[in-house]
């Protein structure tokens, strides 16, 4: 996280929102967590194939500091832990679903394009 005092920002509140959930792995975890509600380290873990147990901590560590995340540990052997959404967290899910919606949308706008790719070129060729 870049922004350390709120006096810092230059006034844009785009900067303020990209700041807590800037990175790679955020948005997915926030994400994975608003889909499943709570879930356990290693769960997290392999929802997200590419990450380190190592940046995932770290991460984690930054949502739960910024009061997204709520990370709460199990007097077990052995012990559990478990990640939640605060109600913070969790009023980012509009924000979520939408960044879900706009990309799934593109992902299907890049398919159809390559889909159609090899009939512009047979096209072109007959011309």
């Amino acid at each position: 996280m870049k922004i350390k005092h709120y006096s810092d920002v230059p006034g844009c509140p785009v900067e303020v929102t990209l700041d807590l959930i800037d990175g790679r792995w955020k948005g997915v975890m926030l994400f994975h967590l608003l889909d499943a509600g709570c879930l356990r380290f290693n769960a997290l873990h392999r929802r997200l194939p590419g990450i380190t147990q190592r940046l995932l901590t770290k991460q984690l560590r930054e949502l739960e500091e910024v009061g997204l995340v709520l990370r709460t540990v199990y007097a077990e052997v052995p012990p559990r832990v478990e990640y939640r959404l605060t109600e913070e967290g969790e009023s980012l899910r509009p924000l979520v679903e939408m960044l879900s919606k706009w990309g799934e949308d593109r992902l299907n706008r890049q398919r159809a394009k390559q889909a159609r790719a090899p009939l512009l070129c047979s096209n072109k060729a007959r011309s």
